[in-house]
């Protein structure tokens, strides 16, 4: 029996804590939790992040909590405004079509990297991820299903085993999140199910050209599905979306 995926498995597979020029400590823990609160879409785009609610929220000083959003900051998900704090970063119009336009250009061929040296243990554990993405739809958990969604993307990445290829897409779909936060247009989630069955259909034969032509289409795919008109980011305040840690 495949053992569920946990969000702590997939931020170790996924790598995304990694950008995080942080010791081990409170800071990096912080930055953990803000992060994964983002990329589940807890937390919008435009929010702000107020040093003091923050640091009651989870117990800690302000400084702990500078050092946190300085790290997200850097990562591109929190933009720091003079004069009035860090906010939860707001993608441009232009940004959006850019992030997708860079990867339409380099997922594809990561994906082909993928294909041509994926072992069975790899492919159990993306199978074991669609199941809990599944999962997560089924119980209606939109920010989970999400979040899976994207670290699907990164898993490929490090299956191909190409550390700047891996560390570019990291970064895309960090900012994607946001990204389809404030710019998605349909009621289902970000990457249909479809699309990364038919990339384990791929995977499985071993098919790299298959891989890579999947890959194109779902990337522009999703990117077909922004709406990518100027809009305001409304969502619950900082303290009801950490309110529970």
């Amino acid at each position: 029996m495949t053992k569920p995926v946990t969000t702590a498995d997939l931020d170790q597979r996924s790598k995304l804590h990694e950008v995080f020029a942080l010791p081990q400590g409170r800071a990096l823990e912080i930055c953990l939790k803000l992060q994964t609160a983002i990329l589940q879409h807890k937390l919008t785009p435009g929010l702000k992040l107020s040093e003091d609610e923050v640091g009651e929220i989870y117990g800690v000083s302000r400084t702990v909590v500078r050092a946190a959003l300085q790290a997200l900051a850097h990562s591109g998900l929190v933009a720091m405004e003079k004069n009035r704090g860090a906010f939860v970063a707001k993608p441009s119009i232009r940004e959006a079509h850019e992030v997708f336009q860079a990867r339409a250009l380099i997922e594809p061929a990561v994906a082909r990297l993928a294909a041509d040296v994926i072992t069975d243990r790899q492919l159990a554990q993306l199978h074991a991820h669609l199941d809990a993405e599944h999962a997560a739809l089924h119980a209606g958990d939109m920010g989970k299903a999400l979040f899976l969604s994207g670290s699907f993307h990164t898993e490929i990445a490090d299956i191909a085993d190409h550390r700047v290829f891996a560390g570019m897409i990291r970064s895309l779909i960090s900012r994607s999140s946001l990204i389809i936060a404030l710019y998605w247009k349909r009621s289902d989630t970000a990457c249909e199910s479809h699309s990364h069955h038919a990339l384990m259909n791929a995977f499985e034969k071993r098919d790299c050209a298959a891989a890579e032509k999947i890959q194109k289409s779902h990337i522009v795919d999703l990117h077909s599905g922004l709406d990518l008109r100027e809009k305001s980011a409304l969502g619950r305040s900082l303290g009801e979306a950490l309110g529970n840690g």
